[in-house]
């Protein structure tokens, strides 16, 4: 008797009632796979997240510590000049760099807060200047020619540079000066 039920309610049930329960049905057999309507065709496809996920580039966090504290933080440390009186240069030079790490944001867009911070940023960003700074050590190490890779990278990303006060700026513009000697 309860069979007969069971077939008077399968009857009854209509044909898009039958394709709801099977997409129900279909999305929840399998984790990290999702259902999708291809728009060209109209017929309904599975994507597997899952698989896209892994094909992707992940971060890896000790290579990203490295990159940022043994690679580029160091070299800078080692061998930008040393000394108050190179502080101002070693400062417009770091700032540089921030502005490169951070993808163009700016201490001086947010009264002196980047909001952002750039040993998080992505790794291929992180070789991209440590590159420059590993050629820099190899061939001059003139902090200027140093600033004068950064202004240029920034440039060529169109991320601008720092705003400073007027004796910075000075600075910063007697570095570019130097630099073309």
């Amino acid at each position: 008797m309860d069979n007969n039920k069971e077939i008077k309610k399968d009857q009854q049930l209509s044909q898009a009632d039958i394709e709801r329960m099977e997409l129900l049905q279909r999305a929840n057999e399998k984790a990290g796979r999702q259902l999708s309507i291809n728009p060209d065709t109209g017929n309904l496809e599975e994507i597997d997240e899952l698989r896209q996920l892994v094909g992707k580039q992940f971060d890896n966090p000790e290579e990203k510590y490295n990159l940022y504290y043994n690679g580029i933080r160091r070299l800078l440390m080692s061998f930008l000049p040393k000394g108050k009186e190179f502080k101002e240069v070693r400062d417009i030079i770091y700032d540089e760099k921030n502005i490169f790490l951070n993808l163009g944001k700016r201490k001086s867009d947010n009264n002196g807060i980047r909001k952002s911070d750039g040993r998080m940023t992505f790794q291929p960003v992180m070789n991209e200047i440590l590159d420059i700074i590993v050629e820099w050590v190899g061939n001059s190490q003139n902090p200027f020619v140093l600033y004068k890779s950064f202004y240029d990278l920034n440039e060529k990303h169109g991320y601008g540079h720092e705003e400073y006060d007027k004796s910075t700026a000075e600075v910063a513009k007697a570095m570019m000066k130097l630099n073309d000697k």
